[in-house]
């Protein structure tokens, strides 16, 4: 028998180990969020819930509030607490974040409190704004966010969105409560019973706000008339809404004789220019029925009726013409829990991306074009068009800023 062959090694050849190749994940960035307490607008609600903040914290992020911010809307210092937040009883405090997030405009006080390079989301508000405000915004080189004005990623602005939905609901759940006798109204059950017939209720303006006040006023069996100029917006009502309702061009002979006939009248309409349009007249109010009720949400934009007056949640109605009044803006403060919870659905996500994000601010917004337009301060440099044009201010456009930094 042949033997077995033996192996044969080479030995000019060289074995060198592989070197294990690893996963990397790249390490998120921690963000030093602040929270201020809202002291102006008849602000109640807070921008993120106890349970937002577990989740920013436990994806390592840093969040300081200041004591008693979440009072107004039922959060407690002692939930944000075991939420993993630093409580701070000093303002300027807060205002050491890197973020600060606000649901009410920046203050007087508070911009003395600002940082160079801090990020701020807060609303804005024209009417209020001062120029010398400004100036001190563009000094301290911010980068301020206007929170209405932020886009999703289908092209919304989801916060004006959810606002709106709240408005459009309580607006009629605010009317239901001052037809009764209790609050001097005429005694009128909204959706009546057998035999008798229910309110009847006109809302002028069929976009957001008009829609879910249309939803809620024929969930309570209410008759609605639903008046706007955009035929678009009547038809998307019509088709969204889902059954017949009675819906007009504003014409002002029609909608004068709605109004005569109304037990309620619902303003809602957008507005133009930043003003919203002035289409119900003062002679018009004075013809319809003592006791019914007007309830102006447009009043934040100069309202749409011309006998409302700016009143306030502790102060919300007066009479005139022997009709009640609801002219309070920031409706959805009056439920500051829910208006907290939207937000902070809003927001929550949007922070958490930030943490992926890689780079400094420039990364952060130009990841998120969404934030681009809301953008109206960016570093010194004004990047609104229609702030620029209220003070007769430089404007640079912010899309040439970033692809420069790029």
């Amino acid at each position: 028998m042949e033997g077995k062959q033996k192996p044969q090694v080479n030995v000019s050849f060289s074995y060198n180990t592989l070197e294990e190749t690893l996963e990397y994940t790249p390490q998120k960035k921690s963000i030093f969020i602040g929270i201020p307490k809202e002291n102006s607008f008849q602000e109640n609600r807070i921008a993120l819930t106890p349970q937002a903040v577990t989740i920013l914290i436990n994806n390592g992020n840093r969040v300081v509030i200041e004591s008693q911010a979440g009072i107004a809307s039922s959060f407690t210092d002692n939930e944000y607490s075991e939420a993993g937040a630093q409580i701070a009883y000093d303002k300027k405090e807060v205002f050491n974040a890197d973020l600060i997030l606000k649901t009410a405009p920046i203050s007087e006080e508070e911009s003395e409190l600002l940082k160079k390079d801090q990020i701020i989301f807060s609303p804005i508000h024209i009417p209020s704004l001062s120029k010398k405000q400004l100036e001190i915004f563009l000094e301290k080189k911010i980068i301020a966010i206007a929170l209405g004005q932020i886009k999703d990623d289908a092209g919304n602005f989801p916060i004006v969105r959810s606002m709106s939905q709240i408005a459009g609901v309580h607006s009629v759940q605010i009317a239901s409560k001052y037809l009764s006798n209790v609050q001097g109204g005429k005694g009128i059950l909204m959706g009546g019973i057998a035999g008798v017939p229910p309110a009847n209720v006109v809302i002028i303006g069929a976009g957001m706000v008009g829609e879910y006040a249309v939803r809620t006023a024929l969930g309570c069996g209410a008759q609605v008339k639903v008046f706007d100029n955009s035929i678009y917006r009547l038809m998307r009502l019509q088709r969204t809404v889902g059954q017949t309702v009675f819906t007009s061009v504003i014409d002002p002979l029609i909608l004068s004789k709605a109004l005569e006939e109304a037990d309620i009248a619902i303003g809602a309409l957008k507005p133009q220019k930043g003003l919203a349009p002035l289409v119900v007249t003062e002679s018009m109010v004075q013809r319809m029925k003592s006791g019914s009720v007007i309830i102006d949400v447009s009043i934040d934009n100069g309202g749409c009726f011309e006998t409302s007056e700016l009143t306030t949640h502790e102060n919300p109605v007066f009479v005139k013409h022997d009709v009640i009044h609801y002219c309070v803006p920031n409706i959805a403060s009056a439920v500051s829990n829910t208006a907290s919870q939207a937000i902070s659905n809003i927001l929550m996500p949007l922070i958490l991306s930030f943490s992926d994000s890689v780079g400094g601010s420039d990364s952060i917004i130009n990841n998120k074009p969404g934030l681009i337009s809301a953008t109206y301060i960016y570093k010194g440099k004004l990047t609104s068009k229609v702030l620029s044009k209220k003070f007769n201010m430089k404007f640079i456009d912010l899309n040439l800023i970033l692809s420069s930094n790029l």
